[in-house]
């Protein structure tokens, strides 16, 4: 079971505690891995052996995801309010200056924390802020489907589903390559935890006017895209590389969106080469 940590922000004006929980294990430079709208930290699960060896790893449940609390009443999920929080947590567990890896929202989070300068290293799995407006609304209208889908399904058929390959692909092959190495046990979570996201509708909100276009200087960037990414294709990365000159762009054979179960040692060992 994750463990917990609580710290105070600040909604206007207003001292209020959040609660926020993450995984910590392994040995080395901090490394913060940020998931995805609608996903939890067990998002990193197949990453995590790989890179524990080499890295003191935490993998957290964004505020509004998984078990960590929404924000409370009054915050916004946009860069500007999360970007400091995330900066909190990490004073909260007594990490200065972390390499941070992020996936989807949790990419273009890991990006704006580096702009702020409040980590030594970024790498950007598929990092949402680099589309057009078509191609925002095709991801933003993509990813209500699957909520809506995923509230509508009663949890015996969610269950069900996930027990055979084409099941588990039904229900996450637009954020998988390779739906079907997902394990029963983590698609039945997952799906739960994309409909109990609090935080799900008031991010999309955030993202609607979002395009990253700022260069992120004097530390090291890595920008890594699926080639077979069905959300955000993979064009957006040569975006994300005219945006950010000095980024390393790596392209992710075979991967889909969610890159870490489609190819865990390819996504470890280019986390691992982002942040030496």
């Amino acid at each position: 079971m994750a463990s917990k940590v609580s710290f105070d922000v600040v909604s206007a004006g207003v001292r209020q505690s959040l609660t926020v929980a993450y995984e910590r294990t392994g040995s080395g430079e901090p490394l913060l891995l940020l998931h995805g709208i609608g996903h939890h930290w067990q998002a990193w699960e197949p990453v995590i052996p790989l890179l524990a060896p080499e890295r003191d790893v935490i993998a957290v449940d964004l505020p509004g995801f998984g078990t960590s609390a929404a924000l409370p009443a009054g915050m916004a999920y946009d860069l500007s309010t999360v970007v400091p929080v995330l900066g909190g947590l990490c004073e909260a567990l007594g990490v200065e200056r972390p390499h941070v890896a992020g996936n989807s929202l949790g990419g273009l989070l890991a990006l704006a924390m580096g702009r702020e300068k409040l980590v030594r290293s970024v790498t950007a799995l598929s990092p949402a802020g680099f589309w057009t407006e078509a191609e925002r609304r095709y991801a933003f209208g993509t990813l209500l489907t699957m909520r809506r889908a995923a509230l509508a399904l009663p949890r015996p058929m969610i269950d069900g589903l996930a027990r055979s390959a084409p099941g588990r692909a039904a229900l996450t092959s637009t954020i998988y390559a390779r739906p079907g190495r997902r394990s029963p046990e983590a698609v039945v979570a997952e799906t739960l935890a994309l409909r109990g996201s609090t935080g799900f509708h008031r991010t999309l909100g955030a993202g609607r006017g979002v395009l990253f276009t700022d260069d992120v200087p004097g530390i090291p960037v890595t920008v890594a895209w699926g080639t077979r990414d069905r959300l955000l294709l993979r064009r957006q990365g040569v975006r994300a590389k005219h945006a950010i000159p000095g980024a390393r762009l790596v392209r992710l054979p075979g991967c889909g969106h969610v890159p870490m179960n489609d190819d865990p040692a390819l996504v470890a060992r280019v986390i691992l080469d982002g942040s030496r």
